[in-house]
């Protein structure tokens, strides 16, 4: 395979997984999503915008792969966990929102700050 074709493959679906994130906000919102997909979207959309990562990005090569692989992965488990009809609705949903919206970072946020919150106080009481 050329090196180009596999740079566009891999840009497309680096797109995928950016279009992906927020309408995967959107599916957790939604009350017909069932409870393990919300917390599967959950737990992805806050991996994604987290600055926290499984294996730390400056050790070589396998920093680079669990963005490479984990999260494209729990995309993908998320996605079959929804129904199709609500996936396509919040898919058009995330589609219609203009780009670059902050109000995706204020639950991650504060996802992090209840688990400094609850390390803090395991360990300091």
């Amino acid at each position: 395979m050329p090196k180009n074709e596999i740079k566009n493959q891999f840009r497309a679906k680096i797109k995928t997984c950016k279009a992906a994130l927020p309408a995967l906000y959107s599916a957790f919102k939604d009350p017909r999503t069932p409870n393990l997909a919300r917390f599967l979207c959950f737990l992805t959309v806050g991996y994604a915008l987290s600055p926290i990562d499984l294996i730390p990005d400056f050790i070589p090569i396998l920093g680079a792969l669990d963005d490479l692989l984990l999260l494209p992965l729990m995309i993908t488990a998320a996605i079959k966990l929804i129904p199709a009809e609500v996936w396509q609705e919040c898919q058009a949903q995330a589609q219609a929102l203009p780009p670059k919206q902050r109000r995706y970072a204020v639950p991650i946020a504060l996802f992090w700050l209840i688990v400094l919150l609850l390390l803090l106080k395991v360990f300091f009481h």
